[in-house]
């Protein structure tokens, strides 16, 4: 993997933090560094994709509380789980 070099301005305490880390786990600082950037970078993607692509029966709307009360204990009676047959 290639990487590229870049200069950034780090609270005094989080060094401390990443030194006493990279001591006690025998890795070096830059490898906690481009850990946390890589899970900064992740955190902030925009996905070309949804996150869900499944389609699910139902009415194309979010059910009331009370319908999702009533398919629940509807199941519950038939000793089933909702929206299934069984």
């Amino acid at each position: 993997m290639s990487m590229k070099r870049t200069n950034v301005y780090a609270d005094p305490d989080d060094l401390a933090i990443i030194k006493d880390a990279a001591a006690r786990r025998g890795i070096s600082e830059a490898e906690i560094i481009r850990q946390g950037i890589h899970l900064a970078a992740m955190a902030n993607r925009v996905w070309d994709e949804p996150l869900f692509s499944r389609t699910f029966e139902g009415p194309g709307r979010t059910p009331s509380k009370e319908e999702v009360r009533d398919a629940v204990a509807d199941a519950a009676e038939r000793g089933t789980r909702p929206g299934t047959d069984a």
